[in-house]
């Protein structure tokens, strides 16, 4: 996806006029140089560089017509579209392409591609004459939190002179300079650059991204440094770091260890993490050295990290813009308990951490186990439970004690534009190493919760944890009982639909859908595999109703889809432990209710009833075949029966439903498009079981069936009613599939027509 800035009209018709006029100013800068963009009034109007002597941004219009390009590789000039974006201040949601100057609270300028915006880059212009072993550094910054994740590549170049192509430093090259959902990533940058570089009137340096492929995200170009070697023998003596090599905390508790710098020949000034910033990873107060040779000296204070190792690089910096860095690696020892883990919000505060911990295994999943704190930690706002992602069958039982290793991470359970599931990922311990069980045949004692929510949301504080809900609770929906093991439970009765009740919108619409909210949970089989046989939670005679009622359940909250769509709604769900015994409260009635009239006519959805299955082989014996799909024949088309085995289940529950119906006339949705080879196999079926004769189909209708793999088609009782002329079909465009329509007649003569509809 590509980011066009907008321009506007009156904007663009005024550059004809303003041709050639450079806001910037291009004076070529002495050595040693440094920039790191703090002072916010060096840019205050876009595309004005006149306040930053020697740095110019440019879009880079043109310099490459494709996506994903290596900057390393664009060398060409590139000068003609002068670009600054300025004052900025929130770079997740700005998409104009280029360059801009973002006032955060650490301001930087960046870069980001877009369609228009081909190859950003800023431009350096320095005077190299009297320095040799020219040296650049700067820290690259991803400054976008956002779920972007474009591969962000960075190359630095250079070029003797205002004119020319560039030449690429290889060394300097970053691959990606992002991640996605974070702001967190820095890359530090530190080259030397070629002998021609040095003692040059003109050095001209180039730090260049280029448009990526999808979205594009805002890489920060911060804290420049070129410095250099004096000429004449003169060396500008380096910066000395004394930093310890580890500091070792308890996990979860507090330290600190003392870091200092000096130069024999400048003033030591400055101290910042250049790499590992993380929550609880912080610098103390920083003194600075007075003079010459003198040290400075800073803290590194370390509070409430996980178990595990953290390297921490400090990047110190002098007068003459000369930096060092030193790397101390901080060890966090020791188990961390699953409250900590899970924290008080709906994202754990640990989260991209490598952490110990270790609780009683709850609940097993075909892909999974949860693990609960053994006594918890008396907080009801943090979750005593957290979920093992171990991606197949896991090797524990339910009752072991297990201590593990593995990372925290935030699992969203939808797509990433899904606002629900953005919103409510699920915290999760993955990349697991070091499992070992401590102990067996424990129990945790369900956690009583009060059912319905107080507040859409409440369920948050217990995701992960085993619970019982003792508030009788109502099948509401069961669409996805069969294909996922989900049914929709409602605490104080079923749920009702807010416009059968209410204009949509309305205040009563929206106080119902709120009040659902709270009192909605999904009843979840804890299986990532679909269509399991047997069905999860099938009631009396083989049968689920809404309506029908449990007195309670124990088991594990967690939250996640609801629906097929990963874009679709989600909420809380409950995992059971133990039987789950529906009591059926909504009785099937015998018959119908009489409504008089000598012929019944039904509908029936037999959802996708394929006499061609997805293996390739068909009903009557065939294999190699396929479905046909807009002229398209594959076995990738077909929707229905895996095989004939399953073909053999779907036919018997379909016949024994519309026998039971007993209709004289049936109009049938998601029946195969292929002629009427499905039709007259479920007519071949109903015969075996009601009668020879009972049910023929309707011809073919004129005006076609469509090109879809699946159609509408119309069976009746000839002993009952008779075709009058030809069926017909709406091919109007209205219709994603034509419409079917037979005429028929009565034994008392009187005639009907029959339309089937499937949008």
């Amino acid at each position: 996806m590509h980011r066009f800035k907008q321009v506007p009209l009156a904007l663009a018709l005024g550059s004809l006029f303003l041709s050639g006029m450079v806001v910037a100013d291009s004076t070529p800068q002495a050595l040693p140089y440094a920039q790191d963009w703090t002072n916010t009034s060096l840019i205050t109007a876009n595309d004005d560089w006149s306040g930053v002597p020697g740095v110019m941004g440019y879009r880079g219009d043109g310099l490459t017509g494709a996506t994903g390009t290596n900057p390393q590789t664009i060398l060409a000039d590139g000068t003609a579209v002068l670009d600054i974006n300025a004052n900025q201040m929130a770079p997740n949601t700005f998409y104009t392409g280029g360059v801009a100057e973002f006032e955060l609270v650490d301001p930087s300028i960046a870069l980001t591609g877009s369609g228009t915006a081909d190859a950003p880059f800023i431009l350096l212009s320095l005077d190299t004459r009297g320095w040799q072993a020219i040296q650049v550094g700067y820290l690259l910054r991803d400054l976008d939190g956002s779920a972007d994740n474009a591969i962000q590549q960075v190359a630095l170049q250079y070029r003797v002179g205002a004119s020319g192509d560039f030449t690429d430093v290889p060394a300097a090259y970053v691959a990606d300079a992002t991640t996605a959902n974070q702001a967190t990533q820095t890359t530090a940058v530190s080259v030397t650059l070629p002998a021609g570089a040095a003692n040059q009137p003109l050095l001209q340096l180039r730090v260049i991204t280029s448009n990526a492929g999808g979205n594009d995200e805002w890489v920060g170009i911060d804290t420049l440094s070129v410095t250099g070697t004096p000429d004449g023998g003169v060396v500008n003596l380096p910066i000395v770091a004394t930093c310890p090599a580890g500091l070792s905390v308890v996990a979860a508790g507090a330290g600190s260890v003392m870091l200092s710098a000096s130069d024999a020949d400048s003033v030591v000034n400055s101290a910042s993490i250049n790499a590992g910033v993380l929550a609880g990873i912080s610098l103390g107060s920083f003194t600075a050295a007075t003079a010459d040779g003198e040290s400075a000296s800073v803290s590194l204070d370390v509070s409430g990290l996980a178990a595990g190792s953290y390297p921490v690089e400090i990047r110190f910096a002098n007068s003459e813009a000369q930096t060092t860095t030193c790397t101390v690696t901080v060890t966090a020892s020791g188990v961390t308990r699953i409250p900590a883990i899970q924290g008080s919000g709906s994202a754990s505060p640990l989260v991209g951490q490598t952490v110990t911990t270790e609780g009683v295994v709850t609940k097993l999943n075909n892909n999974g186990f949860y693990l609960q704190d053994e006594t918890g930690d008396g907080n009801a706002a943090t979750s005593d439970g957290v979920f093992v992602f171990t991606s197949s069958a896991p090797t524990v039982s339910v009752g072991d004690h297990v201590r593990l290793t593995a990372k925290v991470v935030e699992y969203n359970t939808g797509a990433a534009s899904n606002a629900m599931t953005l919103a409510n990922p699920l915290t999760q311990l993955t990349t697991v190493s070091g499992l070992s069980v401590l102990a067996s045949g424990l129990a945790i004692a369900p956690t009583p919760v009060v059912f319905p929510e107080a507040v859409e949301g409440d369920l948050e504080r217990v995701e992960g944890m085993l619970v019982d809900i003792a508030t009788p609770l109502t099948a509401s929906q069961n669409y996805f009982q069969g294909r996922y093991g989900q049914v929709t439970l409602a605490a104080e009765g079923r749920l009702i639909k807010p416009t059968n009740l209410y204009p949509a919108g309305s205040v009563d619409a929206l106080n119902l859908a709120a009040d659902n909210a709270r009192r909605r949970l999904i009843l979840d089989d804890g299986s990532s595999v679909q269509n399991r046989n047997p069905t999860p939670y099938i009631g009396e005679d083989n049968t689920l109703r809404a309506g029908d009622t449990l007195p309670g359940l124990v088991g594990v909250i967690d939250y996640g889809l609801a629906t097929s769509s990963s874009a679709g709604i989600a909420d809380y769900r409950i995992h059971p432990v133990g039987s789950v015994d529906f009591s059926r409260a909504n009785p099937r009635s015998a018959a119908p209710d009489s409504v008089g009239g000598n012929v019944r006519v039904a509908s029936f959805n037999v959802l996708n009833y394929f006499t061609t299955f997805i293996d390739g082989t068909t009903a009557d014996g065939q294999s190699g075949q396929g479905c046909t799909l807009g002229g398209a024949v594959s076995a990738s088309n077909c929707r229905g029966a895996n095989n004939a085995a399953e073909f053999a289940r779907q036919r018997d529950k379909i016949v024994a439903a519309i026998a039971a119906i007993n209709a004289d006339a049936v109009g049938l949705m998601e029946i195969e498009n292929n002629g009427n080879v499905a039709v007259n196999n479920l007519v071949a079926a109903l015969n075996t079981v009601m009668g020879a004769g009972t049910y023929a189909s309707t011809d073919l209708p004129l005006g076609g069936t469509g090109t879809d793999a699946i159609r509408q088609a119309l069976i009746y009782k000839p002993a009952k009613l008779t075709p009058v002329g030809s069926a017909q079909s709406d091919t109007d465009a209205i219709h994603t599939r034509p419409a079917p329509a037979q005429v028929f007649a009565a034994a008392n003569r009187d005639r009907f027509s029959l339309v089937v509809t499937h949008f």
